[in-house]
């Protein structure tokens, strides 16, 4: 617990509105899933559904998930009413405007329910459960319908919520199509338990002995309660419907604000100059005059991609919010003219430059292929390269020396799949190969020594074939590091391909550079032998000073790469 103060800053400056909207809308959408299977019951019988209920509000209705469930819904509602005043720009993408107007009409539609039942509940000590629920919607009135259109609209509103949140995680890709079934087939079953649950209803409420046990005045209350609770619903949604109104109107009187308090500059840094009123942010100036902007998280402050650089003095800029702050701090951006085009509103003329260039149009003119989003992934790299391809050359003819080159990197790669990984960058005669991007550290960290044993093996099949135009065999260095890089795709329009960066990548580039003065085939970094769980005395031990580090690295010496595989086998066993 002492640590925690320490702590406390850091979280505090890592917190924004739109993630507080987040936790929020998470604990709504947790209700409306539980809700929505409890529906799906109605596919079984409308009895089932009654027990479901049970245990669904034994569990929302207990006080403290209550006051947490209450005050998230007061919250998300609010921060939603506030996002409608605070945005000035909605051309980020036709889902987001979709989505706020999604949900600020769920309180409209949600009230008269939420009021029939649990104010009725409070008030009167009603008792509506799923048959005086279903008899109102399906037999007294049409208002199934209204339900219909609610249930549909919130669920889309939380499934577009999930998608904003989770798609730059690095497990999404692999949880799309399981996410995407689930957001297909609850909302299906539940609404079909509620038709089924509601023609079971209609069917028996023909009976008067069925409406005399669950129609009676403590269930279903009187005409003169159901009017008070219907004026309560109204003057709710006119309350509710006037903040809508009231946030419009501050957004008429701030955009006038703005006009009176005059116009600024904003200049690009390449010749293209807009004028915008003043409290706009830089990213919202671009997207309302159509400039490319990158901005792979939409605004939210949870990306750095929309960084821009000022040009000249910076001292009369507001200060960074807390939020942008811990962003910068986070990427190691702590020069001060580094902002967040998407938290900087400027008060004044502004010049800068982009230090991430959006994509656009392929110089074909169609759109490019969308770029993967970077990620942060623990993934191990080998570099390889070929010895003695410069005096190769000078002996043979030039397409002589490709066919030998694309032989031996063809064997390489041929390894490294075999293996689990994927031939990543081809640099001359060296290849870099990715292992991890689906397995777990340990099992990548196999995978590539095993891939350096098939490489010593495949390169020795190479030089049997080519041994009759070979003075010398061919000769190879690898190095292995692994750790935490970014992966996405990187280039320029049609030029794009998908590769890592990071400090471990540089670190297995500089292994294998070391492999020749230290006279082995491979170098693997302990980081790699301690993760893949080889033992400690199966290969010696070394340190080295790397080009960029300050401390010296521990490293394991391979002189033969072809025994890795047979120790990768023996370490599985023993863990086994």
């Amino acid at each position: 617990m002492a640590t925690a103060p320490v702590h406390m800053p850091e979280l505090v400056r890592a917190t924004s509105v739109r993630q507080v909207r987040l936790v929020c809308g998470v604990i709504l959408f947790s209700y409306v899933i539980s809700h929505f299977l409890n529906h799906a019951l109605g596919n079984v019988s409308v009895d089932a559904m009654e027990v479901g209920v049970y245990y669904h509000t034994a569990f929302w209705q207990f006080l403290p998930v209550a006051i947490v469930f209450y005050a998230a819904a007061l919250t998300h509602m609010g921060l939603g009413i506030y996002a409608l005043y605070q945005r000035r720009q909605f051309r980020w993408r036709t889902i987001e405007p979709l989505q706020l107007v999604l949900g600020l009409s769920i309180p409209a539609l949600v009230m008269a329910h939420v009021i029939g039942v649990r104010l009725g509940q409070t008030l009167y000590g009603h008792q509506k459960l799923y048959p005086q629920e279903l008899y109102l919607f399906f037999v007294a009135s049409n208002r199934i319908w209204t339900m219909t259109i609610l249930l549909i609209i919130a669920w889309i509103h939380g499934c577009i919520g999930i998608y904003f949140w989770l798609r730059l995680k690095p497990f999404f890709t692999r949880a799309a199509p399981y996410l995407l079934a689930a957001a297909v087939l609850i909302p299906t079953l539940a609404l079909l338990g509620v038709y089924q649950g509601g023609r079971s209803v209609a069917i028996e409420a023909d009976d008067g002995e069925w409406r005399t046990h669950n129609l009676t005045r403590r269930q279903v209350g009187t005409v003169a309660e159901a009017d008070t609770l219907d004026r309560i619903t109204g003057g709710l949604t006119i309350g509710y419907v006037g903040l809508l109104g009231l946030a419009l109107a501050a957004r008429g009187v701030r955009a006038l604000r703005e006009r009176r308090g005059g116009m600024i500059a904003l200049s690009y840094g390449n010749g293209k100059t807009v004028r915008v009123p003043k409290g706009l942010s830089v990213l919202e100036a671009s997207l309302r005059h159509n400039v490319p902007h990158a901005s792979v998280c939409g605004g939210r402050a949870r990306c750095s991609t929309c960084r821009i650089r000022i040009i000249g003095d910076h001292g009369a800029l507001p200060e960074p919010s807390q939020r942008e702050a811990f962003v910068l701090t986070r990427v190691g951006a702590t020069d001060p003219s580094i902002r967040l085009a998407c938290q900087l509103r400027p008060t004044s003329d502004l010049s800068f430059f982009q230090l991430f260039t959006a994509h656009t149009l392929s110089a074909s003119g169609q759109a490019s292929t969308p770029a993967r989003i970077g990620q942060e992934r623990y993934l191990v790299s080998l570099f390889v390269d070929m010895r003695g391809s410069t005096q190769l050359a000078e002996k043979r003819l030039p397409f002589d020396t490709v066919f030998i080159v694309n032989r031996f990197l063809g064997a390489v790669s041929q390894a490294v799949v075999e293996n689990g990984g994927q031939p990543n960058q081809f640099v001359g005669d060296g290849m870099l190969a990715l292992f991890g991007l689906s397995a777990d550290p340990q099992q990548a960290c196999r995978q590539a020594l095993k891939a350096a044993a098939g490489i010593a093996t495949h390169i020795d099949e190479l030089n049997e074939l080519l041994s009759h135009d070979l003075r010398q065999p061919i000769r190879f260095g690898i190095g292995i590091h692994g750790g935490e890089v970014i992966i996405g795709d990187i280039g320029y329009r049609d030029h794009i391909v998908f590769t890592a960066l990071g400090d471990a990548v540089n670190v297995a580039a500089r292994l294998q550079d070391m492999t020749k003065t230290l006279a082995c085939e491979a170098i693997v970094s302990e980081e790699v032998r301690r993760t893949a769980g080889l033992a400690d005395d199966v290969l010696p031990q070394q340190e080295v000073a790397i080009r960029g580090r300050d401390e010296p690295m521990a490293v394991r010496v391979v002189a033969d790469a072809r025994e890795l595989a047979m120790l990768v086998d023996r370490g599985a066993r023993v863990a086994a």
